[in-house]
């Protein structure tokens, strides 16, 4: 039996709250809403039509492996990745990694995660856990989104590490390399919040950041003619709720954890005026939940006709201008503080 001494902590999300764990398991006091603000973790992406898709989508995050990239430009701190062609090796790597005492974080299709009641696992290539000791058959596993640590089978974390389809994990792993002994957190913090205006106002492509969110508002009206039937559109409507809710964002799509960052922020480097924007950002996040609790009522209900789908967008036109201006102040005032 192998055992990492590591301090399991449950997270708002998988990525974010892995490294976030890690970092403080290697001795660095941070918390998961400065991993995610720092390394510009907020976005959003509309995806109308796309082959990895089979129905409209949208995203709320920068793309997986961004924000430990992001957080290692900015601050300093490295981390050792791997991955792999075979199976094989990467369970040698990973079981040496084990033995040497090093807690690591694997990359993993969230289906194989037998720990979870089976109609709640979906298969997403991009869930990450830290895994942390072994006995003969099976892996001790720390999973930001359980309460506890907990056992998963050798067989179905072999599935899940190496499975295929889109974004397949290949194997991947992470862990700490270097940790500075002084973080520039100042100069971090204006980084990541620099980043995450531009993100959201200035890149060019129409569906992703604020024009992102107006497409969205624009074509959420076309869903029922994608759809196969009531059954579907209803299931890909309440699916909205999951997105934004439930699926590891701390709540409205990430805003209530950004908000949190610059509360956070403001006490860090000393810069009160950021607190103005923690609260703006704030109820910026309660329209987008009085969005999603909506979606989740109109689906649950069948209620799907033109004039709901055409309060959705209307809503999703609400948040698409709030953020837009919110964005561009925040964007002003992080160069002139």
């Amino acid at each position: 039996m192998i055992s990492v001494p590591y301090k399991h902590k449950m997270a708002a999300h998988c990525e974010s709250g892995s490294i976030t764990s890690l970092l403080n398991n290697a001795g660095l006091d941070i918390t998961e809403p400065m991993v995610f603000g720092i390394s510009s973790g907020l976005f959003f992406a509309y995806f109308h039509k796309m082959r990895s898709f089979t129905f409209p989508t949208f995203i709320v995050r920068n793309k997986p492996g961004q924000m430990r990239e992001n957080f290692t430009k900015r601050t300093g701190v490295k981390f050792k990745t791997y991955s792999f062609s075979h199976p094989e090796k990467g369970f040698l790597v990973l079981d040496h990694l084990l033995d040497s005492n090093i807690p690591v974080a694997a990359q993993v299709d969230f289906y194989y995660m037998d720990y979870i009641p089976s109609w709640e696992r979906v298969h997403i290539n991009v869930h990450f856990i830290v895994v942390v000791g072994k006995d003969d058959s099976a892996y001790l596993v720390s999973d930001s989104y359980f309460p506890e640590l907990v056992s998963l089978r050798v067989e179905s974390l072999r599935k899940a590490r190496f499975a295929g389809g889109n974004m397949s994990p290949k194997g991947f792993l992470f862990h700490p390399e270097f940790i500075p002994e002084e973080i520039d957190y100042e100069t971090a913090i204006r980084k990541g919040i620099r980043k995450t205006c531009f993100n959201m106002l200035k890149i060019p492509i129409p569906f992703l950041g604020i024009k992102g969110i107006r497409m969205f508002a624009k074509k959420i009206v076309e869903w029922p003619a994608l759809a196969r039937d009531t059954e579907h559109l209803s299931h890909e409507v309440m699916k909205i709720n999951v997105l934004l809710e439930d699926q590891g964002t701390g709540g409205a799509g990430f805003r209530f954890m950004f908000a949190t960052f610059l509360q956070q922020a403001a006490a860090k480097i000393n810069t009160p005026q950021l607190l103005d924007f923690s609260k703006k950002m704030m109820v910026i996040g309660d329209g987008w939940r009085e969005f999603s609790l909506l979606a989740a009522r109109f689906g649950k209900n069948r209620d799907l006709g033109p004039q709901r789908m055409k309060e959705l967008s209307d809503l999703l036109m609400d948040r698409a201008k709030a953020e837009e201006q919110y964005f561009n102040e925040l964007y002003k005032a992080i160069k002139e503080i």
